[in-house]
């Protein structure tokens, strides 16, 4: 089931204060979006500026360079255009904002379609990542979030995911991993050992994703391997972060 929002839509400050209220109860949050950006290839998460040497930090730097409502961070990338981030053609070749953490170029075998410093696009993942950050650092000390952190022996933990590996786990194919409408989304459900789900107003993806991946979370909690990728070192950990399903 979905979560009513409080007003219309849920901002990222609503999200935060209701993560918070929440977070005595035990419940595996996923976020879709970039945790950290790459640092293993190059040294530093933003070369030339940031002295940044694990995550957390750059949480920090990005919150403390940001003044967006609602923990956004389109300023951040604005004023970096160019020199860390592609938002177009003015910016140069593209093909030289192109960089991924170790796990981006994990997933499925591939890379992801985006990095966090290609801005530009309906792949983009840069604008939603950055400002993720900032709820990360809000985050900090009060929720788990891993593999930053240790999980908790209770309450709530976060950690990154990517809708489609939960597609992928469901048994759809590559490349047609939207469901819309109520038959495939119960379809996809009891793939991963999930109920029904409870019926939907509308049924657009960011709504089919979200049910779909909180089903497939609580399917793949208990699985070991998940939580130790084989390519996750201390220092991957500790500066870039982890896709929780990529193996």
């Amino acid at each position: 089931m979905l979560v009513p929002p409080p007003e219309r839509a849920w901002s990222r400050q609503a999200i935060l204060d209701w993560l918070l209220a929440q977070a005595e109860a035990p419940m595996l949050v996923g976020f879709d979006f970039s945790f950290s950006a790459p640092f293993v290839a190059r040294g530093a998460h933003l070369p030339g500026e940031t002295t940044t040497t694990d995550a957390r930090a750059l949480w920090a730097y990005v919150d403390a360079a940001s003044n967006d409502e609602d923990l956004g961070a389109a300023s951040f990338l604005e004023a970096r255009r160019g020199r860390h981030f592609y938002l177009g053609a003015a910016d140069g070749a593209k093909a030289d904002f192109l960089h991924w953490r170790t796990c981006e170029v994990a997933t499925e075998g591939g890379r992801k379609p985006s990095t966090v410093y290609d801005a530009i696009g309906a792949a983009q993942v840069a604008k939603a990542s950055f400002a993720g950050m900032r709820l990360l650092h809000a985050l900090a000390g009060r929720v788990p979030v891993w593999p930053f952190d240790p999980l908790p022996d209770r309450g709530m933990a976060v950690v990154e995911i990517y809708t489609a590996i939960a597609a992928r786990a469901a048994g759809m194919r590559k490349g047609i991993s939207k469901l819309r409408d109520a038959v495939a989304l119960d379809t996809a459900l009891a793939a991963v050992g999930s109920r029904p789900h409870a019926p939907l107003s509308a049924y657009d993806d960011h709504s089919t994703d979200a049910i779909l991946a909180a089903a497939w979370l609580r399917a793949s909690v208990g699985r070991a391997d998940l939580w130790q990728p084989a390519a996750m070192t201390n220092d991957v950990a500790a500066t870039e972060g982890w896709t929780f399903g990529v193996p």
